[in-house]
């Protein structure tokens, strides 16, 4: 009978064991799943990809992130050069979004810490409902931003740091590259290099109206054409009648290849990242045109720089 308790003992001992490493098991797996989808937004599949100009080996960087990210890095990007800021200006801000909230419009924080670039609206960055918005909480970081002597010589990390007080301020430093690869692309320097695949399930239809909209709260009052007329465009043949929207273009800042001026790519790729939330199937610009379906090609006619087009789901 000793020997049998005994053995009794060391059997539940072990099964007691078994559990509690199973239990860990399901737990680390747990957590591994949640990071991803805190990371990602609750979306694991990256459907954006931004693509560098050739780098010194011959290859460009390649940066995938998914829509929702693709559509705030393009907001942030926008906010900035819409209020004259340089490029640098917009690489901070891209830097510190990514260590803030990994460009995710997320409604918690560290205390009151809330969107983009975890700002309090218990230290006067304004009221939740102003901070959870994109272009609201952007400007409100190039306003702090523009206030740093300077700020553009400054490493990443101070300047960064001079707006947003951070106790980790030496952490923004490991998101500069991915930064200036996205301000490149963002701002319109590198041509046709943000292609992004949203899901025709889930795409929202389009609605001019709501377009335009989009565009006026994000680059000024003067970024869209007023009215109907330019939603009567003739739509292209084998299209399923989808409305389209002509966006001037101003002739300025051309782009690094000399193609066209860089407003309309930074304006073509705002349109791409845009294109789930907004029901965006086709933009076209500068020569070429991005589909849904199968990302940039050449449009196979002559260059028309003085607007860019957008073709929406129907």
């Amino acid at each position: 009978m000793p020997r049998t308790d005994s053995a009794a003992r060391r059997h539940t001992g072990r099964s007691r064991r078994l559990r509690v490493v199973a239990a860990f098991a399901v737990l680390v797996a747990t957590g591994g799943y949640l990071a991803v989808q805190y990371l990602s937004g609750g979306k694991s599949s990256e459907q954006c990809t931004v693509q560098s100009a050739d780098g010194s080996s011959g290859e460009g960087r390649t940066y995938r992130l998914n829509s929702e990210q693709a559509a705030n890095a393009a907001t942030i990007s926008a906010v900035g050069t819409a209020r004259g800021m340089p490029e640098r200006a917009v690489t901070i801000a891209l830097a510190t979004a990514l260590q803030e909230s990994g460009l995710r419009n997320i409604e918690h924080g560290d205390r009151d810490s809330l969107g983009l670039f975890q700002q309090r609206p218990s230290q006067g960055w304004g009221t939740e409902k102003q901070i959870l918005d994109p272009v609201y909480s952007a400007g409100k970081f190039y306003q702090h931003l523009a206030e740093v002597p300077g700020y553009s010589r400054l490493p990443l990390t101070v300047a960064a740091q001079r707006v947003q007080r951070s106790g980790f301020p030496q952490a923004y430093a490991k998101h500069e590259p991915d930064a200036a690869l996205l301000a490149a692309v963002l701002t319109g320097r590198t041509p046709a290099a943000l292609n992004c695949s949203p899901p025709r399930t889930t795409a929202g239809t389009g609605e001019a109206s709501k377009v335009r909209a989009a565009l006026v709260r994000t680059f000024g009052k003067d970024a869209a054409p007023a009215g109907d007329a330019a939603d009567s465009r003739t739509p292209a043949a084998g299209a399923t009648a989808p409305g389209t929207l002509a966006v001037p273009v101003r002739s300025t800042r051309d782009s690094g290849d000399g193609s066209a001026p860089q407003h309309g790519w930074e304006l073509a790729h705002w349109a791409v990242a845009q294109s789930e939330a907004l029901g965006i199937d086709e933009v076209a610009y500068g020569g070429r045109v991005w589909d849904a379906g199968s990302g940039w090609r050449d449009e196979g006619k002559e260059s028309d720089t003085a607007e860019v087009r957008m073709r929406l789901v129907h």
